[in-house]
């Protein structure tokens, strides 16, 4: 049976040592949306003291320990789980993000429009204005293999703008998955697939979720006319050399799981091949 939820709004995002991204997330967030909004911060173990200091000071922001670094799936399932059944929508986040003008109020917009949508992402710009190509097709093995082999040494072959979808219209569309980055859920939708799969400590959580999603039956909207700034990169960063490994991992688990029969075994091992070489190739120029 089909839990009913109310209409209340939360966010949820997950910190381990935010830093001085946190407090612009929460000042930019109450620009965001008209409605109130409550605030999870689900805790990975920082030691820099930002999130319990921010949650003491403001009255809407929960301070969550999640009890250990669970990676980003896991603490965001953490903190969605710690919601009272008012809430029906929630928005999860990265800390470093700053929210645009209406940039919630637009996504919730959006979903009145798309009564089978269950992920509602917003257009994501770098600091530098560029737009980050956050709606994309979701990874084949052959596109996937592409993708992960000649990214980083050929940036524009086919099927990485492919994937990316690059050159693709600006346009409130459907998409194979959004980035976890910043994104606004249905919790009905959330419940259906059970959240992230927290075997993903980081990287490809989004695109296994995104996928699931679909396959539940509700669809992935990407909304540009909600825009917010990804700063990026602030806790991966300060285990770099770990998160470049994790992210090929989560690469292949993700293609590893839904390619299981005998014949996809030697595309899976050029995966696997493809992707240890790319690893050693970014890690020697680090």
């Amino acid at each position: 049976m089909t839990k009913k939820y109310g209409d209340e709004l939360a966010v949820v995002t997950v910190t381990y040592s935010p830093g001085e991204t946190l407090a612009p997330f929460l000042d930019s967030l109450a620009k965001a949306t008209v409605k109130p909004v409550r605030v999870i911060l689900a805790d990975n173990g920082s030691k820099d003291g930002v999130p319990e200091q921010l949650a003491a000071e403001r009255d809407n922001v929960e301070f969550l320990p999640t009890g250990g670094n669970l990676g980003y799936g896991g603490g965001a399932n953490r903190g969605v789980a710690a919601l009272p059944d008012e809430v029906g929508w929630v928005a999860i986040s990265n800390p470093d993000i700053e929210w645009g003008v209406g940039s919630l109020d637009a996504l919730l917009a959006a979903a009145e429009r798309w009564p089978r949508g269950g992920m509602f992402g917003p257009l994501i710009r770098e600091p530098n204005g560029e737009v980050y190509p956050s709606a994309r097709l979701l990874p084949s093995l052959g596109r996937g293999l592409g993708h992960a082999v000649f990214a980083k040494i050929w940036p524009g072959n086919p099927w990485t703008r492919e994937y990316r979808q690059e050159t693709a219209t600006i346009t409130e569309r459907t998409a194979g998955w959004l980035s976890g980055s910043c994104f606004l859920m249905r919790r009905e939708a959330f419940d259906s697939v059970d959240g992230f799969d927290s075997r993903y400590f980081m990287y490809f959580e989004d695109v296994d979720l995104g996928d699931r999603v679909v396959k539940a039956g509700w669809l992935n909207v990407y909304v540009p006319e909600a825009e917010v700034v990804h700063i990026g990169g602030h806790s991966t960063a300060q285990a770099s050399e770990r998160m470049l490994a994790e992210h090929h991992r989560s690469a292949y688990r993700y293609l590893a799981d839904r390619h299981t029969g005998v014949l996809a075994k030697p595309l899976l091992l050029a995966v696997k091949i493809g992707l240890a070489v790319r690893l050693k190739l970014v890690t020697r120029r680090r």
